[in-house]
């Protein structure tokens, strides 16, 4: 795959309220558009082991990770009906509270793009080398587990 091709899907740190709404609001000239569906995945204040979660440090190993969900969105636009799709995702530290993962997905009915969205978040939990540290509110880490 030509790696000038590749979407890159990446941002420092966490995707912000003003960055979404934006790219939400880029979408209301695009009249052909009946549906959006929008997932925000957010880090949790989880306790572990008696340590409380206060931010989760992202890395990948991005050439690989761009491949591969380049993959996966052509695979997702042959088998929904999609105007578009977008995903970022953070690398870095990322704050309780603050949103690590944003994928929307547009189309001309609400099914397609519920299904697309949903499909497009398990996929890429499941298939793409990104890893979370978990950093914890007193010292120390745990590398964080996908479920």
């Amino acid at each position: 795959m030509n790696p000038q091709k590749l979407k890159n899907i990446f941002i420092q740190g966490a995707v912000s309220a003003s960055f979404i709404a934006e790219s939400i609001g880029q979408h209301s000239t695009k009249t052909d558009i009946g549906a959006h569906s929008i997932f925000l995945g957010q880090v949790r204040n989880d306790i572990i082991n008696q340590n409380t979660v206060v931010a989760i440090e992202y890395t990948a190993y991005e050439s690989m990770a761009l491949e591969q969900m380049a993959l996966i969105r052509e695979e997702i636009f042959e088998k929904y009906a999609l105007t578009c799709m977008h995903i970022y995702h953070s690398l870095g530290s990322v704050k309780v509270g603050e949103i690590c993962l944003f994928v929307f997905t547009s189309s001309k009915h609400r099914k397609a793009a519920m299904n697309a969205c949903e499909e497009v978040v398990e996929r890429i939990k499941k298939e793409l080398p990104i890893w979370g540290k978990e950093l914890f509110e007193e010292t120390g880490y745990k590398w964080k587990e996908n479920n």
